[in-house]
């Protein structure tokens, strides 16, 4: 990044810096406050020349990845802030032009000065210190507070040799992200203490490189299942945020990623099926690649093609990453698809999250976007993912291991 570019962030930053500052000083008078609150800004601009005069790759990935999240979350806050000192000034303003056209305009001279509205300043430092606090918690408490929620799939017919079948759900590693491997090791055994009898995957394995995922190999690998692992791809496993010299890297990148999969014993299912029988029935687990309703996405999943074969398996279970894929097109298509099983969304890794009442803003571009979904007997389970991107951290919707038990309806 060019000086000159450098001067635009740094002259937002300082504006929201100034402006918030006039809700700090309306509320205390105490200069040690004014002092840290301007030797944290400080900091945020020198962060932000360090990124001109250094490699910042060669950051430690932990300061790196908190240092940046530290500073977006408080100025959040301080754009939060900002939004209630313009009311006050909007106010302000009301007030001055009653005052003027009165004919008795505001001024120090005739003691009718208007001031800023100290209730308005503690209200909006009181209700933007909420999310906050909770953010920093997030960061701080829950990005691997791993959380088992067990669901209860009732299958129209489902033969008896499927009766009580448990699966595991995972999805939205993004090991690109990880910062420490002790937490995970306490994941790999919590799934495998369910002792189920499949563990599924539902893509976003890293963040852009397939290279992420090497030094965690030996940690997922350890993950087991009676019948075996499962996997599919989503929109961060393809290098598509990533620029490519040479198309062939690409390429590369990509069978790498397949032969992660192929190490931890993982089976990638790429727009194909495979066949479980006991007892003569059949259950067939289809997995897509990444297949988006949203056209921001690239399209490489091809259900037709994951489908054909499998005609007369007795149940079907769709592994497909973005949810927005069952409405578009499973559902009219494929009518015989019991159960899909996705992730992509993370829960936006913040909301609200209460039995009898769930928010997130990510539920403004996705119809499904956490937890059962059912139209009439066929469901869609949207997980929230194990891992996280960006936000180092987690406020109400904690990272999950869905275990499934299939009962008939």
């Amino acid at each position: 990044m060019s000086p000159l570019r450098l001067l635009i962030p740094i002259a937002l930053l300082l504006f929201i810096d100034i402006y918030a500052f006039q809700a700090l000083k309306t509320v205390t008078a105490k200069k040690w406050f004014y002092f840290l609150y301007w030797g944290f800004a400080l900091s945020a601009y020198i962060a932000i020349i360090m990124t001109l005069l250094t490699n910042v790759r060669e950051w430690p990935a932990y300061f790196r990845l908190y240092l940046s999240a530290t500073f977006m979350i408080f100025y959040v806050a301080k754009f939060l802030l900002c939004v209630f000192l313009l009311i006050d000034d909007i106010i302000r303003a009301g007030r001055y032009l009653a005052y003027w056209f009165s004919g008795n305009p505001a001024s120090s001279g005739t003691g009718q000065g208007i001031g800023r509205l100290t209730f308005i300043s503690q209200l909006g430092m009181l209700l933007t210190s909420i999310p906050l606090a909770a953010m920093l918690h997030g960061m701080a408490r829950n990005a691997y507070n791993y959380q088992v929620k067990k669901v209860a799939l009732k299958i129209p017919d489902l033969p008896a040799a499927f009766e009580g079948l448990t699966i595991a759900q995972i999805s939205d590693i993004h090991s690109g992200s990880f910062v420490t491997k002790r937490p995970l090791y306490k994941a790999v055994n919590l799934i495998n203490s369910l002792k189920t009898d499949l563990v599924f995957f539902t893509g976003d394995l890293v963040n852009n490189l397939a290279s992420e995922a090497q030094d965690y190999v030996p940690i997922f690998g350890q993950i087991k299942a009676k019948l075996g692992v499962f996997s599919v791809t989503g929109n961060h496993d393809y290098g598509d945020y990533s620029h490519w010299p040479d198309p062939q890297d690409k390429t590369k990148n990509f069978d790498a990623f397949k032969d992660t999969h192929k190490r931890m014993g993982w089976q990638l299912l790429l727009n194909e099926h495979r066949v479980i029988e006991k007892d003569g029935e059949k259950l067939a687990i289809i997995g897509v690649e990444n297949w988006s309703a949203n056209p921001r996405f690239r399209r490489y999943g091809d259900l037709s093609k994951a489908y054909d074969g499998c005609e007369d398996c007795k149940v079907k279970l769709l592994l497909s990453h973005d949810p927005s894929h069952w409405r578009a097109e499973v559902l009219n298509k494929y009518p015989d698809i019991n159960a899909a099983f996705a992730g992509h969304t993370h829960g936006f890794q913040f909301g609200i999250n209460f039995s009898f009442f769930k928010w997130s803003p990510i539920k403004y571009a996705y119809k499904e976007w956490i937890g059962l979904y059912q139209e009439q007997q066929r469901y869609l389970y949207v997980n929230p993912g194990f891992g996280y991107v960006g936000y180092p951290g987690r406020v109400g919707f904690l990272p999950e291991i869905t275990l499934f038990t299939l009962t008939k309806a």
